[in-house]
């Protein structure tokens, strides 16, 4: 990182030394986990719902940590703080205080959907230009963007971080810290739509501040009129993506290959060039347009542009990520979020992979929907038989109503089975699935669906999965 000493560390976040041999002592990284300590980091002692960092302080100090920032002295070399609130607010001081020395150039992904496939895009497209630092996973929110921005470096040339919200203001306030010069708008969907009292209006503005905030360019889906209609507000230029003709960017003759991956022709800047992603499913195509739109604008060639998209490959875990087991059947893990609309999209791409073969679809229920939950969870049951699944496996009380709806949709072949828990799903696909079969597991993050993965391909049924990822997924 741009390394900063522990007094000015006490300065930028109004705090005091306490304990501290050496003012002078310079800052390597800065951590909010314990067993992320490397010599000479800072570790920042936020206080959780289950967890208090303060009691792993000395832990941090003996793993070598220069420092810790507290809001209480702790018997170890600390940077302290005045309150509970003050450790958040410091981490983003400190990340603002990088963020000011640095001559990088920020670019930030929103969306209901694609943020961290884009993200991973743009971070293979951008380092073709020079240094660049991307947020690892799902860091978009108010602790994992700082921490990215605490990643820079003297050297570092781009950026590449992504926007979550679950409310208004919320991106608003991360761009104020993270000044982006470009900003990519994908979409607006149903995510955390019941956050929203206005509903998906709501998601609009919120993903919008974005649009507005960025100070060089916006970059637009023209396919979503909602992102669209962003253009009237940005402060810089804007550059569209989509398949539209109207679009900067485009994506022609785009075609799913049976192993899911996409085929498009680039066009941008009067050139045309084949791009083979190796990335499931046709709604990476956006994802990639966003990416080259950027990268375009940056100043990488459009033939070089798609050229990397083509070799790019998937960075991020639990995104369309495909396994074939020992058995011959073909697991599709998309366990790590789920909203209408990316339902459906991961519904169309088993389809596409499954020709000929038996679909599975195991699925969970969508988080924070609010009062169209039902409505929506049902509907999906009656798309799962109009696309022709075969068989449905619904998890959860939660989830139920996709059973229900399936089951009451009609003119169906197929077969839908409702199962309690985790467990009892294992059981049963265990028992039925055969060679050749073609299974998508996909639920939204809280209900754990990537245990049936596990087993699936390794045979472990795994305790739920406690690895931080600083997202808010919106």
């Amino acid at each position: 990182m741009i390394m900063l000493s522990l007094r000015e560390v006490a300065t930028t976040t109004n705090g005091r030394l306490d304990a501290v041999p050496d003012p002078d002592a310079l800052v390597a990284g800065v951590v909010v986990d314990s067993r992320q300590v490397t010599p000479g980091a800072l570790f920042v002692a936020l206080t959780g719902a289950r967890v208090d960092g303060h009691g792993f302080a000395a832990d941090a100090v003996r793993a070598g940590a220069v420092a810790v920032l507290t809001t209480r002295p702790v018997g170890v070399p600390a940077v302290v703080v005045t309150d509970p609130l003050a450790a958040l607010a410091a981490l983003a001081a400190l990340a603002a205080e990088v963020r000011n020395r640095s001559s990088a150039t920020v670019v930030a992904v929103t969306g209901s959907s694609g943020k961290t496939t884009t993200k991973d895009l743009l971070a293979d497209l951008l380092a073709e230009l020079g240094p660049t630092v991307a947020a690892p996973g799902s860091f978009n929110n108010e602790i994992g963007l700082p921490l990215t921005l605490l990643r820079l470096e003297p050297a570092t040339r781009f950026v590449a971080l992504e926007m979550g919200a679950r409310g208004l203001g919320h991106i608003a306030a991360l761009c104020a810290l993270a000044r982006p010069e470009i900003g990519v708008v994908l979409n607006v969907g149903s995510a955390h739509v019941g956050e929203y009292a206005d509903g998906r209006a709501g998601i609009a503005r919120a993903k919008g501040e974005l649009a507005g905030a960025a100070s060089a360019a916006a970059v637009l889906n023209v396919d979503d009129p909602l992102v669209a209609a962003m253009a009237a507000h940005t402060r810089g230029s804007v550059i569209t993506f989509g398949e539209s003709d109207r679009a900067d960017v485009r994506a022609v003759g785009v075609r799913v290959e049976d192993s899911g991956l996409a085929r498009f022709d680039l066009l941008a800047g009067g050139e045309r060039h084949p791009v083979m992603l190796n990335l499931v499913g046709a709604h990476q195509v956006a994802n990639a347009l966003a990416a080259a739109a950027v990268a375009i604008r940056l100043g990488l060639p459009p033939g070089r542009t798609a050229s990397v998209l083509s070799q790019a490959r998937a960075r991020s875990r639990w995104r369309m990520e495909v396994t074939v087991t020992g058995e011959g059947v073909t697991v599709v893990n998309d366990a790590y979020n789920a909203n209408p609309e990316s339902m459906r999209a991961a519904l169309k791409t088993l389809v596409d992979m499954s020709r000929g073969r038996r679909a599975w679809a195991v699925l969970g229920a969508m988080g924070e929907l609010g009062a169209g939950a039902d409505d929506e969870h049902d509907a999906l049951g009656r798309l799962i038989v109009r696309l022709g699944v075969q068989q449905l496996v619904v998890v959860g009380a939660e989830a139920r109503r996709i059973h229900l709806g399936a089951s009451l949709e009609g003119s169906w072949s197929g077969e839908s089975v409702w199962v309690p828990d985790v467990e009892s799903a294992v059981k049963l696909l265990r028992e039925r699935l055969e060679p050749g079969d073609v299974v998508l597991v996909k639920a939204s993050r809280a209900f754990g669906l990537e245990r049936v993965v596990k087993e699936l391909v390794s045979g472990e049924l795994a305790d739920g999965d406690t690895s931080a990822e600083w997202g808010a997924h919106g």
